[in-house]
Order: C-alpha cells, then structure tokens, then sequence
C-alpha cells in the first residue's frame, strides 16, 4: 500500500491582518509610466513658453506702452493703436505687404504645381533637377538678394539689358513702384519655388497609381487626368502651401530690406509691415509703436490663415452643402 501525498489547506489570514504594500521598485515603475509621457513633451513646452508664449505676451503689454530705448516703459492705453489705425505710411505698409504677397504667391505657387507635375513622369536625370531645385533654397536670403540686385541694377543691371534686345528703355528698378515690386517678387519666386515643388511632388506620389490607370482606360488624356485626379489629390498639400505662403508673405522682411533700404525706397514704394515695424523699433528707437505693428500683424495672419481654411471648406462641400 502505497502512501497518498496529503497538501497542508491554506492558512486563512488572520483577522486583522493587511495585505503586503506596494515595495518601493514597484512604485517607481508606476510613477516612470504616469510622468513618462509628460517628460518626453516638457522640452517642446519650457521652449515654447520661453522663446514663443513669453514673448508674444511681452510684445502684447509693450504695445500698451510708450517705450523709447534707452528710457522707461509708461503707460498709455490704445495710444500706440490709435495712432497706428491713423498712419498713412501703416495702410501704404499694409498695401505694399498685400501686393508683394500677391505678386510673388501666385505665380510661386502655380509654377512649382507645374515644375512637380512634370517631376512625376519618368524622365532622364529626375533626381539630379529635383536636387537642383532645392538650390536656391539653400541660399541666404543675403546672397540672393545682393545678387538679384545687381541683375536689376539701373546702369549695367541684366535684366535691362534684356529689355534692350527687344527695344524697351531701361527701368530703375529700384527708385520705381511696380517696378521695384516685381524685382522684389522675382527674388521670393526664385527662392520658393523649388521648395513647393517638391511638396507638391510628394503630394502627388501618395496619390494612388489606380485613378489614372482608371481614368486612362475611360479616355482621359494627361490634361484631364491632372485637373481631375491630380488637383482633387492635392487639395489638402495646396492648403498647405497656400497657408504657408500667405503668412511668408506678410512676413516679408529680408529680400525689400535688403534690395532697397529700410524705408523701402524713396518714397516708401515697396516698404512691408515687416520693414515698418522695423524702422519705428530701431531706426526711430519707438519700441512701443513697433509692438503694436507686430501685434497687429499677428492679428492679421490669424485673419488671413481662418480666410484661407474657410474657403477651402467652403470649396469642399457639394451643391446640397455636405462636407466631400
């Protein structure tokens, strides 16, 4: 007979008696897994609150300032908007910014579309033109801009030279209206260009192979494949640029500065909100008048992105108004 192996019950707990706590290893691993998210964000944040947040508020409460340099900030309510809101040479700012924007967005814009939709096709020496278009990105604002002046120079500038061949007079590109406007222009589209190009090229690979092929077989020839798979494909990438562009261009600083001066030309033909609000702050030493221009400023690529993002909703929706 052989001896069956008995198990001792377990020992009920006795009354009264607590379960084991939480050791403290356990208790580090749950805190790591509680403040490890807001840990990996906190740098974007202390950054944002130090170099973005603090400074706009700053700028907001100097703006109710009269603050010269080199004396103390007083107080003076909407003053410094008042007398913003009554400047001539603030609506000639505002107007110059619009038309620049206008000049150099436009066509910026729809020749990068073009310069990408050709990219998309197989071709020889793809990848050496789409590095070459970065290029001009690359380069500082400085650079081209000094050079762009020399090409628009009065006397021996390139560009009249071409005007002589199919017998134009010569242009003083900078001293004029339109005229110093469009060089301005030149010099932004040269730059931006490429660099929408190959967003709006990225755009196209994601759109599915599939849709030409369907529209291919439907008769669809290559114009009408772009303006009826491509476009459509592209909506949410063209917002994208289009909101980019228009705050560029409201911020538009370096390349009038550069060209023509700070007071932007003689007669203030092509100054910018940029350059106004750079000539109140240090030429003319009025800091608070010049955090009134930014503030106002601000406000108005806020205005301009909502614009640029309704219209777009709007260009969404079908005739009974539901959302494509």
């Amino acid at each position: 007979m052989s001896a069956q192996s008995t198990t001792a019950p377990p020992v009920p707990p006795r009354p009264g008696a607590q379960a084991p706590g939480p050791t403290l290893r356990s208790r580090l691993f749950r805190f790591e897994a509680v403040a490890a998210p807001y840990a990996y964000i906190a740098p974007f944040f202390l950054l944002f609150l130090a170099f973005g947040l603090f400074p706009l508020v700053y700028t907001m409460w100097i703006s109710f300032q009269s603050y010269e340099l080199g004396s103390d900030p007083e107080w003076t309510g909407w003053e410094n908007y008042v007398w913003l809101f009554t400047n001539e040479k603030f609506y000639n700012a505002l107007a110059n910014t619009f038309t620049l924007g206008v000049l150099s967005t436009v066509p910026q814009l729809l020749l990068a579309l073009g310069l990408a939709h050709l990219l998309n096709y197989r071709m020889r020496g793809r990848n050496f033109f789409r590095v070459a278009m970065m290029m001009p990105y690359a380069t500082s604002v400085a650079a081209s801009t000094l050079v762009f002046a020399q090409i628009f120079g009065r006397d021996n500038g390139f560009a009249n030279w071409l005007l002589s061949l199919v017998g134009l007079d010569a242009l003083d590109w900078r001293n004029g209206d339109l005229s110093a406007q469009i060089a301005i222009s030149i010099i932004v589209i040269w730059r931006w260009t490429g660099y929408n190009a190959l967003i709006y090229l990225a755009g196209m690979q994601s759109i599915p192979q599939d849709l030409y092929e369907a529209a291919a077989l439907d008769g669809a020839n290559r114009w009408q494949q772009f303006l009826h798979v491509t476009l459509p494909g592209l909506r949410p990438t063209i917002l994208f640029t289009v909101v980019v562009s228009t705050i560029g261009a409201t911020q538009l600083f370096g390349e009038p500065l550069l060209f023509g001066g700070v007071d932007g030309g003689a007669l203030n033909q092509y100054q910018t909100l940029g350059l106004f609000m750079y000539q109140q702050g240090w030429a003319f030493g009025a800091l608070g008048r010049a955090a009134t221009i930014a503030w106002v400023t601000f406000l108005l690529i806020i205005v301009l992105v909502l614009l640029n993002t309704a219209l777009a909703r709007w260009r969404d929706r079908d005739p009974q108004g539901a959302r494509r």
